[in-house]
């Protein structure tokens, strides 16, 4: 029981790392000019992200 509930939060954790390191990689690839384009800041991106995966 108490080793399930280990293995579950350990795959949810490592979903949430893999979605979250995906999302960072697309954001450091988009250049000045794609920013710009978007009116987003590069910071701003990132903590959103991050809010919404990690709450």
């Amino acid at each position: 029981m108490i080793f399930d509930s280990f293995v579950t939060r350990a795959r949810t954790n490592l979903a949430k790392r893999r979605q979250y390191n995906r999302l960072v990689a697309e954001i450091e690839n988009l250049s000045s000019r794609d920013l710009a384009d978007l009116r987003a800041d590069r910071s701003e991106m990132l903590y959103q992200i991050h809010k919404q995966i990690y709450g």
